[in-house]
């Protein structure tokens, strides 16, 4: 993927040829300390707060990592423009980046025993660190790490949010990368000509910038971003769409990483996914939503039960996870593999203390009960069997079921034959059987209760609606949202102020269709309250 890096020094920089006193790659200074011998589970945490992946390297520069002072000032810079009242400093900046759903200031309140609470220096998910281009002048990189998009707020018992306390694991449903990376690309575009204007601002945020950082910014840096930006005509840094608030595009992106043709040029390669909650994902016999990748020589969609989540197949799929995880953070396929440990260790944090945030409002016992009757009889065929006890849900059993429900095609259809040769021509051939399936695969619902909106592509607000087809809404907002727990699902009550920006989900745009999964339309309205209910628990 060639995000707004593209338009920094990154190529440039590796092309000066003066290594003298160099360090072309960072120590992250996003991830929690740990204790010693912490044991998988406290590492795991701690590389799923802040481990970069290698992800800040001046070979990330050429795509993904930022940075980051002077993205920085030239979004302060415009959150300026937009309101010339608001001041130059770090709040304002931290309030532009909650815009996009990012978290400033959060603490992780999920970290177990051994893990010590991350540095507060970045929003949770931004890992960070300083390589020194040449001869020692330090350059200050950020990048995107797992828990920008897999860590969510926490919600009070009225289902309002707390952005302050956010739970590694659950999803991130307000993230919006889309308008993220455009409005990192449009204010560079806007203050990169400009730079006295955008060095003094950086001065202004980072009072302790040294000068012969400002040196490599001014001299190095910043002509080049001038540069990329002057060969690059478009208005957008992506020729295709990276999502909405709360789901990403990574289909698309592999695609542009691999050369291989868009789907209309890649304004219709909308093939989006919504960001899942974590819990119980290492019991699936394939990832992605659909099933593409898998463990070779296994089944690729057998029931699973407790025998079968051995820690050889945890660290099988951890090590294909890594391949499509961290390019995503600009390290290149190949390199990737070197990360199988860490990516293990996380998949242990997952198995062993990971659970989501219990339910934190009011609940039916007996209209549960009644909903685990209706449950097993209308979804476990398909999302796995469960056993609530001590107020924690227990997968018994997941089919890992295929297939097609008349759901949105596109993101199936997204994922080509020519990506699934691509794919099977790397370093990873002996460590992925990929498969182009054109279905998708029935997720474990761990976590629902916090997951909205739902469906594969994030098109319908509320579990109420996912039941009732026939009136689920065309269009709804998305981002900052509070929830509805007697609908289960998105809610803006009156006089609420979301803690990011909303954004209009149009299910009459390619990708973005709420057709299908009729299962429960049938339901009285009693039976779905009890269903929802149960579901409530998981």
């Amino acid at each position: 993927m060639k995000t707004l890096v593209a338009f920094t020094a990154g190529i440039a920089l590796l092309a000066t040829g003066l290594w003298f006193g160099a360090k072309h790659e960072a120590d992250t200074r996003a991830a929690p300390r740990v204790a010693m011998d912490p044991g998988a589970s406290a590492r795991g945490a701690a590389a799923f707060v802040g481990e970069d992946f290698g992800g800040l390297s001046l070979a990330a520069l050429e795509s993904h990592a930022l940075p980051w002072k002077l993205v920085s000032a030239a979004l302060v810079l415009e959150a300026q423009a937009d309101d010339p009242d608001r001041p130059a400093t770090r709040g304002t900046l931290n309030a532009r980046l909650a815009e996009f759903g990012l978290l400033p200031g959060a603490a992780v309140v999920n970290l177990p025993a051994g893990t010590g609470p991350r540095p507060l220096a970045k929003p949770l998910g931004v890992t960070f660190g300083e390589i020194s281009p040449i001869a020692g002048a330090p350059v200050e990189v950020a990048n995107l790490g797992c828990a920008a998009c897999h860590a969510g707020v926490t919600y009070d018992a009225e289902g309002f949010p707390r952005p302050e306390a956010a739970w590694i694991g659950m999803p991130n449903t307000s993230l919006n990368l889309e308008a993220y990376t455009l409005a990192l690309f449009t204010a560079l575009k806007a203050h990169a000509d400009a730079p006295e204007r955008l060095l003094g601002m950086v001065q202004t945020l980072y009072p302790d910038t040294g000068w012969r950082e400002r040196l490599t910014l001014r001299w190095l840096v910043l002509p080049l971003v001038q540069s990329r930006l002057a060969e690059t005509p478009e208005d957008r840094p992506l020729p295709f769409p990276n999502g909405v608030p709360g789901a990403t595009n990574g289909v698309a992106a592999l695609k542009h990483v691999f050369g291989l043709p868009l789907i209309g040029g890649g304004a219709a390669d909308a093939g989006i996914v919504s960001i899942p909650d974590l819990g119980h994902r290492h019991w699936r016999s394939s990832l992605l939503a659909d099933g593409a990748y898998a463990v070779p020589g296994a089944a690729r969609q057998v029931e699973t039960g407790p025998a079968d989540n051995t820690p050889e197949k945890r660290a099988a799929l951890a090590q294909i996870t890594t391949f499509f995880t961290v390019p995503s953070m600009g390290v290149h396929p190949g390199a990737a593999k070197a990360f199988a440990q860490e990516a293990t260790d996380i998949f242990e944090f997952l198995n062993a203390d990971y659970a989501p945030q219990g339910f934190p409002g009011l609940t039916d016992p007996a209209a549960a009960a009644q909903g685990a009757a209706l449950y097993a009889a209308e979804c476990s065929a398909c999302h796995g069997s469960y056993e609530i006890t001590d107020g924690r849900a227990r997968l018994l059993s997941f089919p890992n079921w295929i297939g097609d429900v008349g759901t949105d095609p596109l993101r199936a259809e997204a994922f080509s034959e020519g990506l699934t040769a691509s794919i099977a021509g790397t370093q990873y051939a002996e460590t992925i059987a990929v498969e182009t399936t054109g279905a998708y695969v029935a997720p474990p619902l761990t976590g629902l209760w916090a997951s909205a909106p739902y469906l594969h592509n994030g098109s319908v607000p509320t579990v109420w609606d996912l039941l009732s087809p026939q009136a689920r809404p065309d269009r709804f907002d998305v981002g900052g949202h509070a929830l509805d727990f007697d609908r289960l699902g998105l809610a803006y009550p009156g006089g609420y102020q979301p803690f990011s920006r909303p954004t209009l989900y149009d299910t009459r745009l390619p990708g973005q269709g709420n057709g299908g999964h009729a299962f429960g339309a049938d339901l009285s309205d009693a039976e779905k309250r009890a269903l929802i209910g149960f579901l409530k628990g998981l």
